[in-house]
């Protein structure tokens, strides 16, 4: 998951951080990273704060609204405002070109993670191996192909999202959750309890470890 979003990064980094002259060419690599960290940190935090559905609403509406829609997310704009700091913060970005790199950049990249998430043509990612990757492996989801899947693993991520995306999920006005909601249950607090204590090592593999972007559920 980690090289995916590091290459979805550098895909839509073009005009937001490579040819903007408000980030030295220097600073190129190290802005891409902060990039990287601030959604993998985002994500890291939301599981470690029990919102593992907010996560799994995201994914199940995804690119539906493009990425203007998804500024709209209140992950997504946690993050880019997350990011924006960053950029004044550490690279003297001015804020208004600040604000228009990191709402350019983040919805782009989360889009096209999503997107892909949502392809049934592309094998390169999936929310099960998204969730390992987020908590270190220490949740258990289904395997990645179907001779492993029929010995056995964990709950199957994927295989929710894909229900929901396809319209079999009943009662959509329920949420994504709404069919299996007792199911999930086990998996929110399970993810709670694991995925704290993992972070720093995910972070550090994308170029530093993130500080963290503060979500309270209300």
């Amino acid at each position: 998951m980690l090289d995916q979003l590091i290459g979805l990064v550098k895909q839509y980094a073009g005009d937001a951080i490579v040819n903007n002259p408000d980030i030295p060419n220097e600073k190129n690599e190290e802005a891409m990273a902060e990039a990287s960290n601030t959604v993998v940190g985002g994500l890291q935090n939301i599981l470690a704060g029990g919102g593992l559905q907010n996560i799994l609403n995201l994914f199940s509406g995804g690119n539906k609204s493009g990425t203007a829609g998804l500024m709209q997310n209140p992950i997504v704009n946690m993050m880019a405002g997350h990011f924006m700091k960053k950029l004044m913060g550490k690279f003297g970005v001015k804020s208004g070109a600040a604000s228009n790199i990191a709402s350019s950049l983040i919805p782009n990249v989360l889009n096209s993670l999503i997107s892909k998430t949502q392809d049934p043509n592309d094998n390169s990612i999936d929310l099960n191996s998204i969730i390992r990757s987020l908590t270190g492996g220490n949740v258990e989801t289904a395997n990645a192909t179907a001779q492993q899947e029929s010995s056995g693993g964990g709950f199957d991520f994927q295989g929710l999202l894909n229900k929901f995306i396809g319209g079999g999920g009943g009662n959509s006005g329920g949420g994504l959750l709404g069919g299996v909601g007792s199911t999930v249950g086990s998996v929110v607090n399970t993810t709670t309890n694991t995925v704290g204590g993992v972070t720093n090592s995910v972070g550090q593999s994308v170029g530093g470890t993130p500080k963290g972007i503060q979500i309270t559920q209300s």
